[in-house]
């Protein structure tokens, strides 16, 4: 009988162990500075009183948003990570402009930026029903006291402001201060251009955050008009940059040579143009996620130049959609002939008065829209900040070893170890068990 009880209290010994070991690992895997959601505003925050704003800030999200009719207001809690340790508040900033905050509040350990919707490097996207400014809060941690050691990591926080299009963005009866987007921006021809960040399958758009390098980038280019005049869209070129600002240094050329996509002619990479298209105002392309080397943000800008030309005017070499195929070491065109492809791999695609090579960015610098030789109208439409998983949280858990090589654990495989750990301890608790009671029976038998 004491066997048996010693039996089955070690059994259930080894299978609390066992679970307590599965929950170590899960609490060891966790990571209470993720940062991955978005603080997105809306017009109705504009209500929230000073002290409800106090308290929502330092709850579950340490950043409050107020969209306001011409500008937007961040307010940061100082304890950013929910650890207890107050950040330093020269250490946040706004935008890629990196622009600096505007009061404190030491009573709350509050941080507070106040910027024009268009100010601090601020990018809009354009939607059917509405406008999205996106910014974003950037803490990037003063060197320690010893410059040999970290103690805290950089971080990014999207932030977002939707607001409608066909509507004042105002609570009160007043005038408005900016004028309405389509008077703004598309001048006499009433042609809306925009880039989205779409789904694996294109029928919705995702968010710009949580991508990893391996992923797959999916752009749906599309261009609305009032008149509903026929056209066809093509998406000139695309650089990548670390802000919306794309002659900024490093940038990298995704499409250039009007309409090359030059990404997909690098060795191992998917990068290229879907066919066919959806519609002919609307042009789709993939490209594979990439970071620059050294950035410890892990964000990027593309900035891309669409232009229209009407729908029953055939590609021609300035108004294409080429893709490489490797399996055919050849440029491939969405529509048209192969001809209008060929100058993609010489780089030379302008017409001969203008067949000086240009910077993609030096022909279309400070353009927003315009028309071009009577034919055709562009524009110049930026998306991001897309934000990729920093590699230390994609990978898992990494410790050093004695002679200072990274071993890495992720928290399936410490998951795993714990079920083998304690699936053993259980047969050697049954094994001791069988033995204590062959024994008491050997014992009763004498």
């Amino acid at each position: 009988m004491l066997g048996e009880l010693a039996a089955g209290r070690m059994q259930g010994g080894c299978v609390v162990l066992g679970l307590l070991c599965c929950l170590v690992a899960g609490v060891g895997s966790y990571t209470p500075w993720d940062l991955s959601w978005t603080a997105r505003g809306d017009p109705s925050a504009w209500s929230y009183g000073a002290e409800a704003h106090s308290r929502a800030v330092a709850g579950s999200h340490p950043v409050a948003v107020q969209c306001q009719e011409a500008q937007l207001v961040v307010t940061v809690h100082r304890d950013l990570f929910g650890t207890g340790r107050l950040i330093n508040a020269a250490d946040l900033t706004l935008g890629p402009a990196a622009c600096k905050h505007s009061s404190l509040n030491a009573a709350h350990n509050t941080v507070t930026f106040a910027a024009g919707l268009h100010e601090c490097g601020s990018v809009v996207q354009v939607t059917p029903d509405a406008l999205i400014y996106r910014t974003l809060i950037n803490y990037d941690p003063s060197p320690a006291s010893n410059p040999v050691i970290i103690r805290t990591n950089p971080a990014v926080i999207p932030i977002e402001c939707h607001y409608p299009r066909r509507e004042n963005v105002s609570s009160n009866a007043i005038r408005p201060t900016w004028s309405p987007f389509n008077s703004a921006l598309s001048a006499e021809e009433r042609l809306v251009f925009s880039l989205r960040l779409m789904s694996d399958d294109w029928s919705t758009e995702r968010p710009f955050t949580g991508f990893q390098l391996g992923d797959i980038l999916n752009i749906q280019a599309e261009v609305s008009t009032e008149s509903h005049v026929p056209l066809r869209l093509f998406v000139d070129s695309c650089v990548a940059a670390l802000s919306p600002d794309g002659d900024s240094s490093p940038h990298y050329a995704i499409i250039d040579f009007n309409g090359c996509l030059v990404d997909g002619r690098v060795d191992d990479t998917s990068s290229a143009f879907i066919t066919p298209r959806p519609r002919e105002d609307v042009l789709r392309f993939r490209i594979d996620v990439f970071r620059f080397a050294g950035d410890t943000r892990n964000l990027i800008y593309i900035t891309c130049h669409l232009k229209v030309t009407p729908a029953d005017q055939g590609p021609d070499p300035q108004n294409k959609a080429c893709s490489f195929n490797k399996a055919r070491n050849t440029w491939v065109p969405v529509e048209g002939s192969r001809d209008v492809c060929s100058c993609c791999e010489t780089g030379n695609c302008e017409p001969p008065a203008l067949s000086r090579r240009l910077n993609p960015m030096e022909r279309w610098h400070g353009r927003r829209f315009r028309r071009d030789a009577g034919k055709e109208v562009a524009a110049d439409v930026v998306i991001g900040p897309v934000l990729l998983l920093a590699e230390s949280a994609a990978m898992g858990q990494q410790q050093e070893d004695g002679d200072g090589a990274e071993v890495i654990v992720s928290s399936v495989e410490i998951g795993l170890l714990c079920v083998a750990m304690a699936v053993a301890l259980a047969a050697i608790g049954v094994a001791v068990g069988i033995a204590l009671k062959s024994c008491t029976r050997t014992s009763a038998a004498a």
